[in-house]
């Protein structure tokens, strides 16, 4: 397995979807980093020589965040929002959707899995 930014790639992927594996890295920015150094997107992630690892290395240090200093920075954003009490700071902190929409019926995914109403009885 190839390791770039601190992530062990996948062997029998192609180094296009391979890249996807990183933080903050999706596949538009995985086919223009690629382009950039010159490497084939279609080899797999095994037949990458140590040059073009190095290579892919040295372009995410210099030119993106990602990994461990995206994470940072977005728990840094999310964390600032919170603290000066804005709308959306309100938001994060009460685990509802940011930008207004449905809750009553929707937003299982901010709100995470129903919880039961207590006191109802059903009726047999």
């Amino acid at each position: 397995m190839a390791r770039i930014a601190g992530v062990d790639l996948p062997k029998n992927e192609r180094v296009e979807i391979g890249l996807t594996r990183i933080f903050g890295i999706g596949r538009v920015l995985s086919s223009k980093i690629l382009e950039e150094i010159g490497v084939n997107p279609d080899i797999r992630v095994k037949d990458l020589t140590d040059e073009d690892t190095v290579k892919i290395r040295a372009v995410l240090e210099r030119d993106y965040r990602v990994e461990g200093d995206l994470r940072r920075d977005i728990s840094m954003s999310v964390k600032r929002l919170t603290d000066i009490g804005c709308y959306r700071g309100i938001r994060h902190r009460a685990g509802l959707p940011l930008r207004g929409q449905r809750t009553k019926t929707n937003a299982r995914t901010r709100k995470g899995p129903r919880k039961a109403v207590v006191g109802k009885k059903k009726e047999a």
